[in-house]
Order: structure tokens, then C-alpha cells, then sequence
């Protein structure tokens, strides 16, 4: 059975997870709206782990095509402090 296709464009959630830090959501979200500089910060949300030693940021942003989504991950990933992008 085939995995079905998403139908772009249309609204995309991602997770990033990584180190704690002072800058962490800034980093992510200048990275994420050069891709979507529309990207509506009230569909944002930043969650801290029990200890404070990760954060996790789930977002919503407007997703063009796939192309767009694979460099967007991979810039992502090359942030210092992203553990995984899902």
C-alpha cells in the first residue's frame, strides 16, 4: 500500500527539537520564515522539558512543495542546537 501524497500548498506542522537556549526559538523561527514569511506566530508553540535541558518548538507554516519542505529540514538540522525535525 502506498503512503498518501500530501496536496501542496496547504499548512504544514513540524516539530524541532533541541538544546535549551536563550536564542533556540528565535533560530528556528528565522530559519522557517525565510521559507514562510507569513507564518502566523500564534500557531506557534515552545515547550520546555521537566529538567530544561531540551526545548521543543511545534509550528504551522504554509508548505509549498516538497523541494521546499527537504532544504527546509536540512537547513534546520544545521542549526547547532536542533537535535531532530520531524
Amino acid at each position: 500500500m502506498q503512503e498518501p501524497k500530501i496536496e501542496f500548498p496547504c499548512d504544514y506542522p513540524i516539530k524541532v527539537i533541541g538544546t535549551s537556549s536563550p536564542d533556540f526559538l528565535a533560530t528556528v523561527l528565522a530559519v522557517v520564515q525565510k521559507y514562510d514569511p507569513t507564518m502566523a506566530l500564534d500557531k506557534t508553540k515552545e515547550r520546555v522539558s521537566r529538567e530544561g535541558k531540551y526545548t521543543s518548538v511545534t509550528l504551522l507554516f504554509w508548505a509549498t512543495g516538497e523541494s521546499q519542505l527537504k532544504v527546509m529540514f536540512t537547513e534546520l538540522k544545521q542549526c547547532g542546537d536542533v537535535h531532530m525535525v520531524l
